[in-house]
């Protein structure tokens, strides 16, 4: 497996793959990959990455610049997806662990809003003061790479639609 930047050629594969992987989720929107493809277009990717095997996208993630509260400078993950037929095989952690090792040269530290379970093995955990209108403050988490404690609500990039006070 090659965890890797996006090409152009990826684009529609990406786009698949995030619509596949998300559909069967309860909390999926199905604005996800319009989501992406709104980041792409504004040039507000920091992080686009695939896990390609064999010639095939199967894993994903996107980050995008964020702030908490009145902190700029945080990397915001997600969404982050897998091939479903390829769930439990490293593939969501190796993408976790290449995004981590490349948001730590760019950014303050990395925030999501996710499973606890499946994001706290990476270090990303909850923060008093830290949230997202609408979202249980367990789920909005983060990862300081520095000895800040973020405070304040995660404010998304605007291509997420989210109604947030800039």
């Amino acid at each position: 497996m090659l965890i890797r930047n996006e090409t152009i050629a990826d684009i529609p594969a990406i786009s698949r793959l995030v619509t596949e992987a998300l559909l069967m989720l309860p909390q999926s929107t199905g604005t996800e990959a319009s989501i992406v493809e709104n980041l792409r277009a504004e040039g507000a990717l920091a992080l686009s990455l695939v896990a390609e095997e064999e010639g095939e996208v199967i894993g994903y993630l996107a980050a995008s610049a964020a702030r908490i509260g009145t902190q700029d400078g945080w990397g915001l993950i997600g969404p982050l997806v897998v091939l479903p037929s390829r769930h439990r095989q490293g593939i969501g952690s190796a993408l976790i662990a290449e995004a981590l090792h490349r948001l730590r040269v760019t950014s303050r530290g990395a925030a999501l809003v996710g499973d606890p379970a499946y994001y706290g093995r990476f270090g990303f955990r909850p923060f008093p003061g830290l949230g997202v209108a609408g979202c249980p403050p367990e789920v909005v988490q983060a990862l300081p790479f520095d000895a800040t404690e973020p405070r304040g609500e995660l404010i998304h990039h605007p291509a997420f639609g989210l109604d947030q006070h800039e």
